[in-house]
């Protein structure tokens, strides 16, 4: 073998390594990349079951429920984005700064049928803030357009009770607990 073709071997497996650590390293990245979700777009096409979300959207006046299992406080809320509503159950304590009415954002897993379970839930960090993608989902679901202003403030949807949620969700298909 020549050194000509020496080289040409060598530099044709340091780019075989080199794709085969590049394929490895974007397959670990997506296993691990939390997309967000609304909870339209959850009902409408539901992510795997063992597949970590984040679902953003307002927590619907008067659907909070505090019970105790065991040791632990469990919270079940509903999360709207004005089109369809999702329970979700969170086992732990509340931030301070969750209100029903209120922006959130939830990270966890959904089954179609069941509630959201969430493994943590994040709240505003002032009256002002709204996390983007729930100003995304507000925009996409007709609630919101960027060219009159700034988004609904969380006092405006107060409005949205429980039974409008439960309607919307009937609409959906999917059944309340």
């Amino acid at each position: 073998m020549t050194r000509k073709t020496r080289r040409l071997w060598l530099v044709l497996s340091c780019l075989a390594c080199f794709a085969v650590a590049t394929a490895l390293v974007l397959n670990a990245f997506s296993s691990s990349i939390v997309f967000f979700m609304a909870p339209s777009q959850v009902l409408k096409t539901p992510p795997a079951p063992d597949r970590v979300i984040r679902l953003g959207g307002m927590v619907v006046a008067g659907s909070l429920r505090r019970t105790v299992q065991g040791q632990s406080p469990v919270n079940l809320f509903q999360v709207t984005d004005g089109q369809a509503a999702i329970e979700v159950r969170f086992e732990g304590i509340l931030p301070d700064l969750f209100r029903e009415g209120q922006s959130v954002v939830a990270l966890g897993t959904w089954v179609p049928g069941k509630d959201f379970a969430a493994s943590e839930v994040l709240a505003k960090h002032d009256e002002t803030y709204m996390p983007r993608e729930v100003a995304e989902a507000l925009q996409r679901s007709g609630k919101w357009d960027p060219r009159f202003g700034k988004p609904p403030s969380a006092e405006s949807w107060n409005t949205m009770t429980r039974n409008e949620a439960q309607a919307s969700r009937a609409n959906s298909g999917s059944p309340l607990p």
